[in-house]
């Protein structure tokens, strides 16, 4: 096999196997409005997402792409209210991934899938990914959503207690896990709910960071990484937009008033730079990205693309016109992704 050149890392990068072609569909038109829903057969981007030996690699090839992690997209288990279902199609999606990467395993990763309607489920499939097939991540679309009976579904957020033991194989796994953003449950399209009036923010460009920085600081503040200190998440888009913020709410979070009371033993600050990175996935924000970098440290920022829903053309481009100093770049580009992730691939 011909040595790869080096080149970026990125992984936040999505797939869909052959079997989740139908409920990807049901968000078709959340992704483009336009789009007649009786005639919603497909999402605008399932061919691509179907895609990775061919179109996807070429372009790697062409734009200097050196390796993806790839992941299942969004909303995956997280979508499924059923148990059963959403722990088969976890499970279904992990062995075709792990089929997948190891065709090509010199250009190709994987993050496990699992199913959060509870801990133990999820810690099994976690257990098999990473320790069977290879996978080098687990993926988390957001909150679970949980069949209540009858047509009623409920969330569940990964801040409760009953999580711990999740946390606790993470721990023991020694890898990652990535936080990604999910399209709004059934029920809060509805009219009168705050999504279902504004469906105009729906999506990358709002809603996806409001909803999934909730879960993150609810994370961070409910003493999970204090229980769990060998716990690595990463977050997307430049961290959800929570490195800009964190100034005020560490500033509100370490008055006297709150520090009596919370649950965590330290700020969000703290977290940050020693249990969170965060990536450049559609987030190609030269100035942020050094924001990022200042705010939270070097070792803790990653280069992404999140294709297909960007593009890798854009995102390279992007890459290659970035200021930053050689080691930095080297930094974020690659090793970092390499250390963390503890990939096969050489610094």
């Amino acid at each position: 096999m011909a040595k790869v050149p080096k080149g970026t890392i990125a992984i936040e990068e999505a797939v869909l196997n052959p079997d989740g072609v139908s409920w990807m569909a049901e968000s078709a038109t959340l992704f483009n409005p336009g789009v007649d829903p009786s005639k919603a057969s497909n999402h605008g981007h399932t061919a691509l997402l179907l895609d990775i030996h061919e179109s996807r690699l070429a372009k790697m090839d062409a734009h200097g792409v050196e390796y993806m992690l790839l992941s299942l997209t969004s909303p995956g288990a997280q979508g499924e209210p059923n148990r059963d279902k959403a722990r088969k199609l976890a499970a279904d999606a992990n062995d075709w991934l792990a089929a997948e990467v190891a065709k090509n395993p010199a250009r190709f990763g994987g993050f496990a899938s699992v199913s959060m309607h509870n801990a133990e489920d999820a810690a099994v499939e976690a257990r098999r990914a990473v320790r069977e097939l290879g996978m080098y991540g687990i993926m988390l679309n957001d909150y679970q959503v949980v069949d209540q009976g009858g047509d009623s579904e409920g969330k569940k957020y990964y801040d409760a207690a009953e999580y711990d033991p999740f946390w606790k194989t993470v721990e023991e796994l020694g890898v990652p896990v990535y936080l990604h953003p999910r399209y709004p449950q059934a029920r809060d399209l509805q009219a009168g709910t705050r999504y279902g009036d504004r469906k105009q923010i729906l999506g990358a460009a709002v809603q996806f960071h409001l909803d999934l920085s909730m879960h993150i600081y609810a994370i961070c503040s409910a003493g999970v990484f204090d229980r769990h200190p060998g716990v690595q998440v990463v977050a997307g888009h430049l961290g959800e937009g929570i490195p800009f913020n964190l100034w005020r709410a560490d500033h509100w979070y370490n008055k006297p008033v709150k520090k009596a009371t919370r649950p965590s033993k330290e700020d969000y600050s703290y977290y940050f730079k020693h249990n969170i990175s965060i990536t450049t996935s559609g987030d190609f924000n030269t100035a942020g990205l050094k924001f990022c970098i200042n705010e939270i440290g070097l070792d803790r920022c990653l280069y992404s693309i999140d294709y297909p829903y960007d593009t890798i053309e854009e995102a390279q481009a992007w890459w290659k016109g970035v200021d930053l100093p050689d080691d930095q770049k080297d930094a974020v580009g690659r090793a970092n992704a390499i250390r963390l992730f503890k990939l096969p691939l050489n610094p």
